[in-house]
């Protein structure tokens, strides 16, 4: 399936509870539902056979790091881009303006964002539409 046929069929559930909405706010919700399933991999963590690595936030002051663990040496990071708050900033936007309410599921293993007319929570979040 294209990323057209996928914003279409996202944009179809979505306006079942928010006739206003256009393909522009599906392929949105898409792109940030993608880019914090990504950010939820990078959190947990991967590795290889010379190191492990995984994003962190600073404890102080918020900032994202790539914390490189060597098997052999010393911790080493750097600084990224906050690509978890852009993408949360943008879903806020199109569903303030389309009147619905987002869960954030953090969990890699699923869907990142679920939208619905009413608020989700953490033990009903599937009641909404999956953004993915």
């Amino acid at each position: 399936m294209t990323a057209y046929e996928k914003d279409i069929a996202l944009l179809q559930k979505i306006q079942r509870i928010a006739p206003n909405a256009t393909r522009g706010d599906a392929n949105t919700l898409r792109r940030a539902s993608m880019t914090l399933s990504r950010w939820g991999e990078l959190e947990c963590g991967d590795g290889n056979e010379h190191a492990s690595w995984s994003i962190e936030r600073d404890e102080q002051t918020g900032i994202p790091h790539l914390c490189t663990y060597p098997h052999n040496g010393k911790m080493r990071r750097r600084r990224v881009p906050d690509r978890e708050n852009g993408a949360l900033s943008r879903v806020k936007k199109v569903c303030e303006r389309l009147g619905l309410h987002y869960f954030y599921q953090t969990d890699p293993r699923g869907v990142a964002i679920y939208v619905d007319r009413e608020p989700l929570t953490d033990s009903a979040y599937s009641n909404g539409i999956a953004v993915g």
